[in-house]
Order: C-alpha cells, then structure tokens, then sequence
C-alpha cells in the first residue's frame, strides 16, 4: 500500500513533456513522418507504396525528478525508509518532476502517385502532457515532524500541477515541391480522456508534536473533468465528449551547399472540455483540518486523505460546474543537418543534426545535438540535450532500416535510467546524489508493402507532370520565370 502511494504521489506530480523527440529526427521512419510532418517516408524506385505499424506499438515515455527530493523519495521507494538530509525547509526549495507518454497504435501512409510525389497518412495515438512542482517540505511531512524544528509555518506547501491525457486522430499530407523543398501538414481531433490541475496558493501548518499531529489549511482551485460515470479504460475510446483540434507543419529545405533546414510547429491546439467538468475553489484557512498519526507507519495514507479532503468539494470548498478550454503543448522546433560519406565504397554514412526546440505556451527551451552512423542496414545514434533546466541528457540509438522495413529502440537518457533500474534490481541500491533521476525509453516498428513506386522514367504509366495541391498552390503563390527556366 505504501509503495503504491508513493508512486500515485509521484504520478500525480510528475507528468509533463519532454518525451523522445531528438532521435528520430531525419531518420525516414514512418514515426519521424508523423512527428515531423515534412520529413518523407518512401523513397521512389526502391520503397513500397504503403507503410504500417500493423498495431504494433510505437511508444516512448520518460520521466524525470530534480531537485533535493530525490534521494529521499528514491530511498523510499527502493528501501523503504525516508532520507530526508538532503531536504531545506524553510528555504523556498522546489523539486521538478515530469513524465510524458506517447503511444502511436495505428500509423498508416501511402505514396499516390508519382506525379504528385505526396504522401497521405492515418494515425491514432494518446498523448499525456503535463508539468508539477513540489516543496522540499511536501516531502519530508511524509516522514514526520522531524524536519521541522519551528512549530508553526506559512506557504511551505504551495505545491503546482496538471496533467492531460487525451486520444489524437491524426491525418497527414506531405508533398516534395521541387528538389530542394518540401511541405508536410498534419490536422489532429482530439479526444479528450482526463484532466486535473490543482494549484495551491497559499498553506499554513501548526505542528502539535506532543500529539503526533498537525493542522492543515490549503488555498487554491482544482480543475478536473469529468468521467461521466465511465471508467479510465472507457475512456481511452475516442469518443469526443471532450473535442479539440490541433495542427503541425513542417518545412524542409537543402541549400546548394548539401545543408537540410527543417522547421516544424508541432501540436499546437486545444481541448474543450464538457459541461459537466468541475472547477473546486478550496479555502479552510479559517477552518485547518487535523492530521494526526505522523510518527505512526500509516502516517503517508492519514497526509495523502487529509489533503485531498481539503482539495475536493467534501470539504469548505465552492464548486462550479462548467466547460474550460486548455491547450495542448505545442512545439517550435528547428535543425540543421548535413549528411557525409566515408569509406571506399561509401557504405559509411554520418549525419549530424543541430536541434533547438521551444515550448509556446511554457517556458522549456532545449537544445540538442543528434549524431547517427549508419553502415549500410545498421544505425547507431548517440544524442546529447541541454535545457532551461540545467539538465544534460545523454541518449543512445539502436536502428535497423531498409528501404521497406524498420525497428529502433533507445533511451535519451541512458546513464539515469540504467541507474534507475539497477537501483530497483537491487537488494541494496546504490542512492547518491545526482543532477537529475531519470527514465526514457523509446521503440518503435514499420513495414511497407504493395508494389514498388515507380520513378518516372520506368513508370509503366506516362506521367503527365502534375503537381500535387500543395504545389499548385506554391506555383500561383510564387510563379517562376519560363524564360530562366527554359
């Protein structure tokens, strides 16, 4: 029961999103294409016309905790006991902690015709995105009144979070409008699954330590949806009670001096959820609630229910019924990559990409540096990140790739998450401070199949030159010269 409180806790505060979005950048996967709308997929006269994921999933996930609470939460978790030396209280100390999910079950793509030289995809996946922040004394109140020598505190619990999980039915078109550019347009609907955001404004606690206990007074608002009697599961089925809409477009483009710029707003939208959401304003500053038993070892469960009695309408709490909008965390990304060849034969191809990419609704700015090697089927890529947030990241990248077949599995963070799991293998896990805790994981698979698409000149057909929409509309937009061309 513990060891589940503790991960709802940290699944509560945890969620946000930074999940693989580096290594897969210009790699001509069927995933690099639904992310960044104007990367290609087929290639004419060597790939298959159609592309598939058939159900097998693509996923990545990670997550991440900074801050002084990790070595307490971390000795918790492995070894059952709080460390709380770390901890500052009283010193306006808060810990980051951010998880993110994306799971594409379908991806579909089919190359028309050549004329056009476009491609149209399908996919379906579910996306969670969210941010939180934690006090340092959040944590040590679940080990007790030993970490505070004062008797009485304000707004030391002012903790912050959201998170939103929601289904993203996404259709694509992607079109090569000459040699060098290249367009790609992905329209999502969007299903909203579930919502929270809680944000405490202010706090004050008394502690009582000859009776082991301590009163309690929270103000602040809890956005929630709502479930509408149905369970999680249910929920995760599209059914647009909670509709919204998002858009991602990307450019691509190769200077004569073999340099590809690739610019891309990825998921910038919204979600409306229904009428029947809630909106809690909770305020027992006048009226604390006892928490009592905090030596005691069901002291997590008694902290854990006192709080979301204060957060809920069940306490003094004024509660509206109604619909809110939320965006979804859109992305403003741009890269630079060149490609070279070594070896006899240039069977030895490295192609190092510069990324930088800034959220547009928050403040998280990351830069990163992607460097793949590929002999012939074989692709090793080692990533390195730096963020607003002072983390470095260093990931690696294992890929098999065919002109019609694809599988890659890696992490971004690798150190953090060997660290992680080696520490949960354990029976002694080896706990020492560290920058950040870390977990990231990444696969993913595809196959096209059909027949081969013919280039032009072996085409069986007789092209007659046409353009695909976004081409034509490119031509009246920005005419050439027939005579230069001529």
């Amino acid at each position: 029961m513990k060891k589940l409180l503790l991960i709802t806790f940290l699944l509560l505060f945890t969620l946000h999103g930074f999940s693989q979005r580096f290594s897969q950048y210009n790699t001509g996967t069927l995933f690099d294409s639904f992310e960044n709308p104007a990367q290609r997929t087929f290639i004419p006269d060597s790939s298959k016309m159609f592309a598939s994921n058939f159900l097998v999933p693509n996923l990545n996930f990670n997550f991440f905790l900074t801050g002084d609470a990790q070595i307490p939460l971390k000795t918790r978790l492995f070894s059952s006991y709080y460390d709380t030396s770390p901890l500052q209280v009283g010193a306006g100390k808060y810990n980051h902690l951010n998880l993110n999910m994306n799971y594409y079950s379908i991806m579909f793509k089919i190359f028309p015709n050549i004329n056009g030289n476009a491609e149209l995809g399908f996919s379906l996946n579910t996306k969670v995105e969210a941010k939180g922040i934690v006090s340092d004394e959040t944590v040590a109140l679940f080990n007790g009144t030993g970490s505070f020598p004062n008797n009485s505190y304000d707004n030391i619990f002012n903790d912050n979070f959201y998170y939103q999980i929601y289904q993203q039915i996404g259709f694509s078109y992607r079109e090569q409008i000459d040699n060098n550019f290249a367009v790609g347009i992905k329209f999502n609907a969007l299903s909203g699954v579930s919502y929270n955001k809680l944000e405490i404004d202010q706090s004050h606690v008394d502690f009582d330590k000859t009776n082991d206990q301590a009163s309690l007074a929270l103000q602040g608002s809890n956005y929630s949806s709502s479930n509408e009697g149905q369970s999680f599961a249910q929920n995760l089925f599209p059914r647009f009670r909670n509709p919204g809409a998002s858009i991602s477009i990307g450019t691509t483009y190769k200077t004569e001096d073999g340099f590809t710029i690739q610019g891309n707003i990825k998921d910038l939208g919204f979600i409306h959820w229904n009428k029947a959401s809630t909106i809690y304003s909770f305020n027992n500053i006048g009226a604390p609630v006892v928490v009592g038993g905090l030596s005691t070892a069901s002291r997590e469960d008694s902290i854990y229910n006192k709080a979301s009695y204060i957060t809920t309408p069940s306490a003094s709490a004024t509660t509206k019924t109604g619909s809110f909008t939320t965006p979804t965390n859109g992305l403003l990304e741009l890269s630079a990559t060149h490609s070279y060849w070594f070896g006899a034969d240039e069977s030895v191809k490295f192609s190092p990409t510069l990324i930088a990419s800034k959220e547009l609704f928050y403040t998280g700015f990351t830069g990163a540096l992607v460097a793949p090697f590929q002999y012939k089927k074989y692709v090793i890529t080692v990533t390195s990140s730096y963020d607003d947030l002072n983390l470095f990241n260093f990931g690696g990248q294992f890929m098999i790739k065919t002109p019609n077949s694809e599988f890659f599995i890696g992490s971004e963070s690798l150190f953090q998450s060997a660290h992680l799991i080696s520490s949960s293998i354990k029976s002694t896990p080896n706990i020492t401070p560290s920058s950040f805790t870390g977990l990231d994981f990444f696969v993913g698979f595809a196959i096209k199949f059909g027949n081969i698409i013919e280039p032009n000149m072996n085409s069986s057909s007789v092209p007659n030159g046409e353009k695909g929409f976004i081409g034509k509309l490119w031509d009246k937009l920005f005419p050439t010269d027939p005579v230069k061309n001529h």
